[in-house]
């Protein structure tokens, strides 16, 4: 840069020019003394290189502060790159396991579902589409020997298919957060799956379809939560399939819960669980046990042509008002435990009806 064009020089040209114009200007003030005016000058000529220092300050910051934005926008499309990355191999990552979910060797199968729900764990985005996936995976068609008849023998074909099957059921329990945990709630359709030792106590979970889903040896609602509609509109059993026992222990419903038509073959317990929307077992059939002592329903919760076939507690902690009992049976030789304004009524047949008294 020449001398001439920088700043620098002419600021200290106009320094020296200052500080002659003021000095020689008190000079010729008789009352002024040579030192006075000298530092009243050098004071003029000083404010003039402090202000260059000022602005060179101001234009550094400025320098610096584009400088640290630049680097900002770096750093972020750098992140925005690297997460674009993650993406794809994400989306890859699930390709891969989807495909292999087709594999006709068990064991990867088993690794496909485990890989599946490693990315669910590392990209939480991805929790409800694996979930999704593993739920198409429990709906495929599926019958074990010991399902149609106790006493065949299944094939081996049969019992490693088993496992995958258990190993995807074990896998949605572990994705769905905890019933008081932060956070979303998942939803699960498992409409016409084929289920066994399905176990989803404590967790917590949005909507759930289980219509017409084959419920095999035990399924357990224990401390669930449920935030959104439950179906199990026939769920249960078809003709020659066993379904074991029904456990939902203080789970709670905060949506509709529909368990009409669902065929019970097992104990049922629903004891202190909360039905906070409308509620219906409306044609259910339960063949053993049906407990419902200290459960809550409140909103409507329909009864109509219900069957207790087993010993029978229905002494509900709270009740709403529209509750519906049309032909609601019993088998009167059972220990049957009703609600205050509750009671049996002989029918020709043998069974007996629950009948709400009058007033």
């Amino acid at each position: 840069m020449r001398l001439w064009k920088s700043p620098l020089a002419w600021t200290f040209l106009a320094s020296v020019v200052l500080l002659a114009a003021v000095g020689g200007w008190l000079l010729t003030d008789p009352a002024t003394s040579r030192s006075d005016a000298l530092k009243t000058g050098g004071l003029a000529g000083g404010a003039v290189v402090a202000l260059y220092a000022l602005w060179l300050n101001d234009r550094r910051r400025r320098v610096e502060e584009r400088r640290q934005d630049i680097e900002r926008q770096r750093h972020e499309l750098e992140a925005q790159r690297a997460e674009q990355d993650r993406e794809r191999v994400a989306d890859e990552r699930f390709a891969k396991a989807v495909e292999l979910l087709g594999n006709s060797a068990d064991q990867v199968r088993v690794g496909a579902l485990h890989a599946l729900a490693g990315l669910a764990r590392s990209r939480p985005s991805y929790t409800q589409t694996v979930l999704d996936v593993l739920c198409s995976y429990l709906r495929r068609p599926f019958l074990h020997g010991r399902y149609e008849k106790p006493t065949r023998d299944p094939t081996s074909e049969e019992e490693l298919e088993l496992t995958v099957r258990l190993t995807a059921q074990r896998l949605i329990s572990e994705l769905l957060p905890g019933r008081d945990e932060p956070g979303p709630s998942y939803d699960l359709d498992l409409t016409g799956a084929v289920l066994e030792y399905l176990d989803l106590s404590g967790k917590l979970v949005g909507g759930l379809l289980l219509r017409h889903a084959s419920l095999h040896s035990s399924t357990n609602f224990s401390g669930c939560r449920f935030t959104r509609r439950v179906y199990l509109t026939a769920a249960g059993t078809d003709k020659g399939r066993l379904v074991g026992y029904f456990r939902c222990r203080g789970a709670v419903f905060e949506s509709h819960a529909w368990f009409s038509a669902v065929n019970f073959t097992e104990t049922a317990d629903f004891s202190e669980t909360t039905f906070a929307g409308p509620t219906t077992f409306k044609d259910a059939k339960f063949a053993k046990d049906a407990v419902f002592t200290d459960a809550v329903a409140a909103d409507s919760l329909d009864l109509r042509w219900t069957w207790f076939a087993g010993q029978t507690d229905l002494r509900f902690a709270s009740l709403a008002d529209a509750v519906s009992l049309y032909n609601t049976r019993v088998r009167p030789e059972k220990d049957v435990q009703l609600p205050d304004g509750w009671e049996l009524e002989e029918l020709r047949d043998g069974d007996a009806r629950i009948v709400a008294r009058a007033g």
